[in-house]
């Protein structure tokens, strides 16, 4: 039976996630787009992709305010060249018109909800430890506190070359990761001084600067304290199927931060549309066969689900008889999920016979 997408928003509702079942199939991002603007005339506000959190804040600056070229923000701010894809460059042409002549307070606002945590390389967390130092550091007079410590720290030093973090090996190796050396620790304890530091000097860091320019600071030393706990787990030398099935969870566990995060930034404003994977959505437990393993973890969506309640909704994604539709798809429709579900609602796509 056929839904209306009202049936799914509760007035509860805050984050309405539809997922997606594989990432390269254009039909979802086209759908995606279409249940947007419908929302958008029920009060909804924000969008959220799963794509990394800090490089997507030049696509809000766009979206919101014009700034920077379109080529430039699509390319740097959607990760996996999914920048280039029809349906994403339609959503942020489409959010950036809709802003044009809007009081602020009214405009659509862009995120991503992801972090730089791939299966085969993950970056140094340098640049973003060095952004919110930066800002900790030229707003306002730090007396003596853990930020003034960190202030004298070289982070650069500490980290290193940027590719003894990102290289591959580091990843499939935990004997070549450098994240359990004493330098990633004595990073660690300072990105989480720092982070003690964002909140007990709020209040004026924020009068220095403003709220926004306070969550975007702090969206890059949660990035970079996220890739820090990311290298931890890759340096453990446990059982493989354990060790990767821990990195998804250390993942997702990020995403529901950021997501956490960006719902304090709209809270007042309206609910937010997530856009992502089905296995990182779904409620219950993620299962995925990579290679010979079988990787087990609780991905996003199962974690807010008892953190945040009926606040969450979630719509699976699922394709019709032709598997992959590419491009022809003609028919949609939303449906109740049958019991026992790991979503409230499934979003049926269907193809040309």
């Amino acid at each position: 039976m056929s839904q209306d997408i009202r049936d799914f928003v509760t007035p509860s509702c805050d984050l309405l996630a539809l997922g997606e079942p594989t990432h390269m199939e254009p039909a979802f991002p086209r759908i995606r787009n279409e249940l947007f603007a419908q929302l958008v005339d029920h009060g909804f506000r924000s969008i959220a992709l799963e794509t990394d959190r800090v490089p997507a804040l030049a696509l809000n600056d766009y979206v919101q305010d014009g700034t920077g070229g379109f080529d430039e923000v699509m390319s740097e701010g959607i990760a996996h060249g999914r920048g280039e894809l029809a349906p994403n460059r339609q959503l942020i042409s489409w959010m950036r018109e809709y802003n044009r002549d809007r009081p602020a307070e009214e405009r659509l606002s862009f995120y991503g909800f992801d972090a730089e945590m791939e299966n085969m390389s993950a970056p140094s967390p340098r640049r973003y430890l060095e952004h919110a130092r930066a800002y900790l550091g030229n707003e306002g007079s730090l007396a003596l506190s853990a930020a003034s410590a960190a202030s004298a720290v070289d982070i650069a030093s500490l980290a290193g070359d940027d590719e003894r973090w990102s290289r591959t090996e580091a990843v499939l190796d935990p004997a070549m990761s450098i994240g359990a050396t004493a330098e990633a620790e004595t990073l660690r304890s300072l990105a989480d001084d720092m982070l003690t530091e964002f909140h007990a000097r709020a209040p004026e860091l924020i009068a220095a600067t403003s709220r926004a320019e306070w969550f975007r600071a702090r969206a890059h030393l949660t990035a970079g304290l996220g890739l820090l706990r990311y290298h931890r787990q890759l340096a453990q030398p446990i059982e493989e199927s354990v060790r990767i099935s821990r990195l998804l969870a250390t993942r997702d566990a990020l995403m529901v931060q950021n997501l956490l995060d960006i719902r304090d930034i709209e809270a007042d404003r309206g609910p937010t549309l997530v856009f992502g994977h089905n296995l990182h959505l779904q409620r219950n437990l993620s299962h995925m066969r990579m290679r010979d393993l079988d990787l087990n973890w609780y991905g996003a969506g199962a974690i807010l689900g008892p953190l945040v309640g009926e606040r969450y909704a979630f719509i699976a994604g699922s394709l019709g008889r032709e598997g992959a539709v590419q491009g022809r798809t003609t028919t949609w429709a939303l449906a109740q999920a049958p019991e026992p579900t790991s979503a409230d609602g499934v979003l049926h796509v269907n193809a040309d016979d």
